[in-house]
């Protein structure tokens, strides 16, 4: 008996993985950590409830949303664009880092985590939120609700939330054109 496989071509954080053979069954989860090396995105309840392992599909029109890795078959993905949290940050050729992206600052500086099993989801849920306020800016006195919204559904077992949603907040306001003053 072997396991049935079939090709996958993806691009992942603006390089192109495959066409290689995978399993038809294997998680998106499993695909990024043993054959794309990328073991940032997180395997929290393997129920895609806690959605630490989210990661951001770009889609052609420019808008993206998120997608839960550990319950979405790598196939889905066939022929997409995707960004995981290592996807994020500025790098040399080298790959070093040069500058985190501007949310993944602003969670450092806010401290917004503990143990970071959740930050990836958190770091890509507030990505794709601030990239939809570029494409349609929030009204002032609507923030704290859209924040709320974009983040309700992802869960934290250390932080009681209240740093994520600062740091996201102000990130949000010290960047040009996401709000809308009333």
């Amino acid at each position: 008996m072997s396991i049935a496989t079939r090709p996958l071509a993806l691009t992942i954080n603006g390089q192109q993985h495959g066409p290689i053979e995978v399993p038809v069954e294997l998680m998106m989860l499993d695909y990024l950590h043993e054959y794309a090396n990328l073991t940032g995105t997180r395997f929290g309840c393997g129920q895609g409830m806690c959605r630490a392992c989210t990661v951001i599909v770009d889609q052609d029109d420019g808008s993206s949303h998120e997608m839960r890795t550990c319950i979405t078959g790598a196939h889905y993905f066939n022929g997409r664009r995707i960004r995981t949290v290592e996807g994020h940050a500025q790098r040399d050729e080298d790959g070093e880092v040069l500058a985190l992206a501007p949310i993944q600052q602003s969670f450092l500086e806010h401290y917004s985590f503990q143990c970071s099993y959740c930050a990836p989801g958190f770091v890509n849920a507030a990505t794709v939120l601030i990239e939809r306020l570029q494409r349609e800016p929030v009204a002032r006195d609507q923030l704290e609700d859209t924040i709320s919204d974009a983040l309700n559904d992802h869960i934290c077992r250390c932080t009681g939330y209240v740093r994520y949603l600062a740091a996201v907040r102000d990130t949000i306001l010290s960047t040009p054109g996401l709000v809308k003053e009333a």
